[in-house]
């Protein structure tokens, strides 16, 4: 049974904030046109970032509007775009529709390694949000049970990966199984109305689907990977500074919603349009924000276990793209200088 995570403000990565980087910003690749850069500081354009009912901080930051806010003076306007899914996220972020999205640990390693130019630069929360899942009345009860089933997954996304290291932990393999690639909703009206055997999940539709009678036959919270916040090389080499206000946002929000975990659930509730109970259930225990903003050691040792089992499915070509994009993945920078202080609530 996992522990509650503490609603403590976590102190783990947050430094005092120094100086905002010189950026040579111009209108083209990464700056929107009519933005303009002086003395470090960006005037002007658009942000583009998403948001994701998978990703409560994100939720949180758009309902107070805390990033219009610090952006304001810099007449920079927030556009958001929902992310139904890590893959989603992966598209925006590859074809520039967004400068920031968040995924799983794993998404942003598949999409690395497949040659999209993003970098990590803040880790928002350490979740258990995948399980392999059955309907009320399904026989099935273990995973060695899958072999010859039908199984609903997101491709691209950290329930897919946590089906693939599902079966490999219970002696079965991708081919043994029959994966129909849905994106994650999708998944859990396929399993309502049996057109596959099982579904591996998301939450916080899981948690709902839990609710709903669903069973969770297979849980383990070391194949969750991390909540990562990514961007585009091109966003970071030119409006590194809004980039930073970016991550001053989400450690701001993320001690706010430490304190604050009733309205955090509040939130994703109204988001997600599921029942309260079921989001406090996601928050608090399935939601984990007491850890590090700081991307590295602890999630390069996910990723590295995650890494093979992409080459072996076929998902990505050769353990030497893996091993570069690891090498490349990970922008400590902004975490490092995160300093919530300089957002106003």
């Amino acid at each position: 049974m996992r522990r509650k995570p503490t609603i403590l403000l976590a102190a783990a990565g947050i430094v005092a904030a120094t100086s905002l980087l010189l950026t040579g910003c111009v209108a083209g690749e990464g700056a929107a046109a009519g933005s303009e850069s002086s003395a470090g500081v960006t005037k002007g354009g658009t942000l583009n970032i998403d948001f994701a009912t998978y990703n409560p901080l994100s939720l949180v930051i758009k309902k107070e509007g805390w990033l219009e806010k610090a952006l304001k003076k810099q007449d920079i306007t927030v556009n958001w775009v929902q992310s139904a899914g890590s893959n989603k996220a992966n598209e925006a972020l590859r074809s520039g529709a967004i400068d920031v999205g968040s995924t799983a640990g794993s998404a942003a390693l598949l999409a690395r390694s497949n040659g999209s130019e993003i970098k990590t630069i803040d880790i928002y929360s350490q979740p258990e949000w995948s399980a392999i899942v059955v309907g009320p009345n399904s026989p099935i009860t273990s995973v060695k049970e899958l072999k010859g089933k039908q199984v609903a997954a997101t491709k691209g996304t950290d329930p897919y990966f946590f089906l693939l290291q599902s079966l490999e932990a219970n002696g079965l393999s991708a081919s043994d199984v029959t994966i129909q690639n849905l994106q994650h909703a999708d998944g859990w009206a396929a399993l309502q109305n049996g057109s596959v055997d099982a579904w591996s999940g998301l939450d916080p539709i899981m948690a709902n689907a839990e609710k709903s009678g669903a069973k969770l036959i297979y849980r383990n919270v070391k194949f969750n990977t991390y909540g990562f916040l990514n961007a585009t090389e091109s966003f970071l080499s030119s409006k590194p500074d809004v980039a930073q206000t970016v991550v001053n946002t989400y450690e701001y929000a993320r001690a706010w919603a430490q304190k604050h975990p009733d309205e955090t659930a509040k939130i994703l509730s109204d988001v997600a349009g599921i029942d309260p109970a079921v989001a406090t259930t996601v928050i608090t225990e399935r939601t984990n924000l007491d850890v590090s903003n700081v991307p590295g050691p602890a999630q390069l040792a996910v990723l590295k276990k995650v890494g093979p089992i992409f080459v072996q499915s076929g998902d990505v070509r050769s353990q030497a793209d893996i091993d570069k994009a690891l090498d490349t993945l990970l922008d400590p920078t902004f975490a490092k200088k995160a300093d919530p202080g300089a957002i106003g609530g």
